[in-house]
């Protein structure tokens, strides 16, 4: 069976993306096949120039067909903020909790009164050939607004602060079945999934 390189180390991510892709006629597999490839620099100004530098870069580095995502929180009131910066806010060794404090903060200092913000996940398919083409590439968005208050078990990243109407509560609060239904990142990988199982590349 072919191989698909999923280009993440994030557990979490791992984990909804193998629910997400399961059935297709693939076998997932990791980076840590490849423990000497080092990670690129995300020199991209978007999601998608993120997502699409990885999916090259690893399937160059593995020789395999290799999916990469970059995702992240955009609230409006910060500009954008923290964008594609999101895992890096506040510094690479930062916790999510110490990343919520740093949140509130500034909106306090902008007095926002509006909290609006999204998820976004941008996605890049890339073949294991010499050339590395970007064979897809799609984006998923959630819209919702920043809670209050940290709440919620569930998830990981943002989720606990990412209050989401329809359901009433955060994405870290929801289960992992309904968050799988309608977040960023379900909506991209079962983009993905159909690409996979019509097109076979």
């Amino acid at each position: 069976m072919r191989r698909l390189v999923v280009a993440t180390t994030n557990r979490g991510k791992l984990r909804e993306i193998e629910m997400l892709l399961d059935g297709i006629p693939l076998a997932l597999v990791t980076l840590a096949d490849w423990p000497g490839v080092a990670p690129p620099d995300e020199t991209g100004r978007t999601f998608a120039e993120n997502a699409r530098l990885k999916a090259v870069y690893y399937a160059h580095h593995t020789g395999q067909l290799t999916v990469a995502e970059d995702s992240g929180l955009e609230i409006d009131a910060l500009g954008g903020a923290p964008g594609v910066e999101s895992a890096r806010f506040g510094g690479a060794g930062s916790s999510y909790p110490d990343k919520f404090t740093l949140i509130y903060d500034a909106l306090r200092a902008k007095k926002a009164a509006a909290r609006t913000a999204r998820f976004v996940c941008s996605l890049a398919l890339a073949d294991g050939d010499p050339g590395n083409h970007v064979l897809f590439e799609t984006r998923g968005t959630v819209e919702g607004t920043i809670a209050p208050e940290p709440k919620g078990s569930g998830g990981f990243g943002y989720d606990p602060i990412f209050y989401y109407p329809p359901f009433g509560c955060t994405l870290a609060e929801a289960s992992a079945e309904q968050k799988a239904t309608v977040s960023h990142r379900g909506q991209a990988f079962r983009q993905l999934r159909t690409y996979l199982t019509t097109e076979n590349p």
